[in-house]
């Protein structure tokens, strides 16, 4: 991994970035990256927040932090705000989101059987198209137990994604990268795949594995080193600080010579 003062600031339009533990500490959002945001959308760069936090939480963060668009799920479905009014999109149609809550509530109870020493999440209430199991948040479970809960997830027929602090049951499609790309296209009707060069992403786990492999100008707030064993795609750049005071240099090296 290269030091993200080799990333080139030249022609860059927007910066995606996850939220745990990429702009918060212990589960706070850090002043100095809320801050690195405003910094950001006032130099005149698009901001899209993606997360692996509930559908209920983007329809707020689209509302009061300096983005365009904040997806949700890891991809499931994203809101953001324009001079109409606030909109919300789905990867999925109705449909199949009726269908894929069905998987839910089969992985729900068997995990409640079988594992019942796992919960899920203290978000659960507010979350549309996945199942998230509190993996680090409230609670630490060892990599064992994780890995257990992952296989019988997968053997349910759902697929997983684990992130620092949850371990999600994904019934549809999507992922980070993908949803990110639907999201760009019906907000801002940007291509992506078009423009890949001209966005980052920063991120620091392993739910953010599909970004790191689909954005070739990758950024990992210094904590990443801790899950690199769980990236088939290292992010190609790295920040100095961890966590929020990582994402805050980006930042500033972007704003200072960027757009």
């Amino acid at each position: 991994m290269e030091s993200y003062r080799q990333l080139d600031p030249a022609g860059i339009r927007g910066l995606v970035f996850d939220i745990d533990d990429t702009v918060t500490r212990n589960g706070v959002l850090e002043p100095v990256a809320y801050s690195a945001m405003h910094r950001l959308a006032g130099a005149g760069f698009e901001l899209v927040a993606v997360t692996g936090r509930p559908l209920g939480w983007t329809d707020v963060i689209a509302r009061i932090w300096p983005v365009r668009i904040a997806v949700g799920e890891n991809g499931a479905g994203w809101a953001w705000i324009d001079a109409t009014g606030a909109h919300e999109g789905y990867f999925c149609a109705q449909a199949e989101r009726e269908a894929q809550a069905s998987l839910l509530e089969t992985v729900r109870q068997k995990v409640a059987a079988e594992m019942p020493q796992i919960t899920t999440t203290n978000d659960h209430r507010h979350r549309r198209c996945d199942l998230a199991f509190d993996v680090g948040e409230s609670r630490s479970l060892p990599r064992a137990e994780i890995d257990a809960l992952i296989a019988l997830i997968e053997k349910l027929g759902a697929r997983t994604s684990v992130s620092t602090v949850h371990a999600h049951a994904i019934p549809g499609p999507w992922d980070k990268a993908e949803g990110v790309t639907r999201a760009l296209h019906e907000v801002l009707r940007v291509d992506l795949d078009a423009e890949l060069d001209r966005w980052v992403f920063v991120g620091d786990s392993g739910n953010d594995a599909a970004a790191f492999a689909r954005f070739p100008k990758s950024v990992g707030v210094a904590n990443v080193r801790e899950h690199l064993d769980h990236l088939p795609v290292p992010p190609r750049y790295i920040t100095d600080g961890d966590r929020g005071d990582g994402f805050a240099e980006l930042a500033a090296h972007l704003a200072d010579q960027g757009a």
